[in-house]
């Protein structure tokens, strides 16, 4: 793994390669919503769009992987390699809001996200697909995605899909809402500049 980065201008880029995959993700938090992907996973790719456009985030997604057995490994090793970005371009979080959530519609579904940037893993994810499939993407990855996210992100995010009958409506919200939430959570909050946002003094 190789990394680079850049604290004064939040950027950061993260190189994962195993055996089973080849991910690298490059990211500005305090981009324009630029993007680029080359993952082999179109719907994956729909989906991040959702988190550059609306958390105003400059990414971009290489990955390769053993797609002929499945798409789980890239979409988890993705969702990880995006986590450690996040880490690295964050720092030392000194001087940021910590806290962001957001609620979503999109037609009939809805979705809530609320993020803390808190130095500790924790996914609750409350989601109920009406169906197992969208086009050929198992839902289930999204789950994957996420987790491996809040693991090396060290983040507390909670997901709640609070209704939706359109599967794709109800991943879309989440991920329009996880962008929304992310981007309050990074922002510099000017009344905490230099300072930590916790009591501990660290995060």
């Amino acid at each position: 793994m190789t990394v680079t980065e850049s604290h004064q201008h939040r950027i950061a880029e993260i190189e994962r390669n195993t055996l089973e995959t080849q991910v690298r993700v490059s990211l500005d938090l305090d981009g324009t919503g630029r993007t680029q992907f080359e993952t082999g996973v179109p719907f994956l790719e729909h989906m991040l769009d959702q988190i550059a456009r609306h958390g105003m985030i400059d990414l971009e997604v290489q990955a390769k992987g053993d797609l002929q057995i499945d798409a789980h490994h890239t979409v988890e090793d993705i969702g990880i390699t995006l986590g450690q970005a996040l880490a690295k371009a964050l720092g030392n979080k000194a001087g940021i809001r910590r806290y962001g959530h957001a609620y979503v519609p999109l037609d009939e579904a809805l979705s809530r996200v609320v993020i803390d940037l808190s130095g500790r893993p924790m996914l609750t994810y409350e989601v109920g697909y009406t169906r197992a499939l969208i086009g050929s993407f198992d839902v289930d990855l999204l789950r994957e995605f996420f987790q491996g996210l809040v693991n090396h992100a060290a983040m507390t995010l909670q997901i709640d899909n609070l209704r939706g009958i359109n599967a794709h409506h109800q991943a879309e919200t989440i991920f329009k809402a996880f962008g929304r939430a992310l981007r309050m959570a990074v922002e510099p909050d000017p009344r905490m500049t230099g300072i930590t946002p916790s009591t501990k003094g660290s995060l």
